[in-house]
């Protein structure tokens, strides 16, 4: 038996891309898991194909009332939730000059507020299963800026502030607080983004659902002396681009010495 059998984990936009690819893991690693999702029959198939230790839950992140309905059903069937990942969320293109104001308070709405919402109704059950960890799931752009994209670069920073917040307000219960920074993963979301996006970093690749996955794994289940921290998974997009080495360069380099 493994010795995750006993926790249980929602997370949010568990239906496609990063959520789904999180949802397999972590049951894989013995969690019970609430498939959490607007995608109903994606996130229902997905639930179903992990048999028991699995069940699907309509969500919209940016409803209370639909929060404290999930995690009281959720209670029922597996006991209190010990973990969340927070990882539904969505892209609107535009910089400030062009995006309107109204996508921008849906991006802060389903980015920043469903987050704090999740972690302000499922506090209680954090503390009580004794060591909750939350997982929020930021964004490269939560460490840094991008031009066109103003309202996700604004949530996720946001997001990453909650994070530190969060964590102060609830090591009193034993709860850890961590936010994921995947850079360019290949989702639904990144469809239209081309592969030259990736191209100048150290990686020059998008990087795939599952290897997210296994670090927000790797923060639940192994990362037992860190809250507050951000851990990143990008490529090296972070590092910035340096200048290209060409042979030329090289050999002149190497005839010097």
């Amino acid at each position: 038996m493994s010795v995750y059998s006993g926790r249980t984990v929602l997370v949010t936009g568990g239906a496609r891309g990063i959520g789904e690819a999180t949802v397999r893991e972590l049951s894989a690693a013995g969690m019970n898991v609430v498939v959490a999702d607007i995608l109903d029959d994606e996130g229902a198939a997905v639930a179903a194909s992990l048999g028991d230790s699995a069940v699907y839950e309509h969500l919209d992140v940016t409803d209370e009332a639909n929060w404290n309905s999930v995690l009281t059903r959720s209670q029922r069937r597996f006991g209190p939730l010990s973990d969340l990942v927070n990882n539904a969320g969505i892209l609107a293109f535009g910089g400030v000059e062009d995006i309107e104001p109204e996508a921008f308070r849906h991006l802060i709405e389903v980015n920043l507020i469903g987050p704090f919402l999740g972690i302000h109704c499922a506090a209680g059950q954090l503390r009580d299963s004794g060591a909750g960890v939350v997982v929020n799931v930021s964004s490269t752009a939560g460490l840094m800026g991008y031009q066109g994209i103003a309202g996700y670069v604004a949530s996720k920073w946001g997001l990453r502030g909650l994070t530190k917040s969060a964590a102060l307000d609830l090591s009193d219960g034993g709860v850890r607080v961590m936010s994921v920074h995947p850079g360019p993963i290949t989702t639904p979301m990144t469809a239209g983004l081309d592969e030259a996006t990736a191209a100048g970093q150290p990686i020059p690749r998008f990087g795939e659902p599952s290897e997210v996955a296994v670090m927000i794994r790797f923060v639940i289940t192994e990362a037992t002396y860190s809250t507050g921290s951000e851990f990143v998974v990008d490529g090296g997009a972070v590092t910035g681009t340096g200048p290209v080495v060409t042979d030329h360069i090289r050999d002149r380099e190497i005839a010097a010495r």
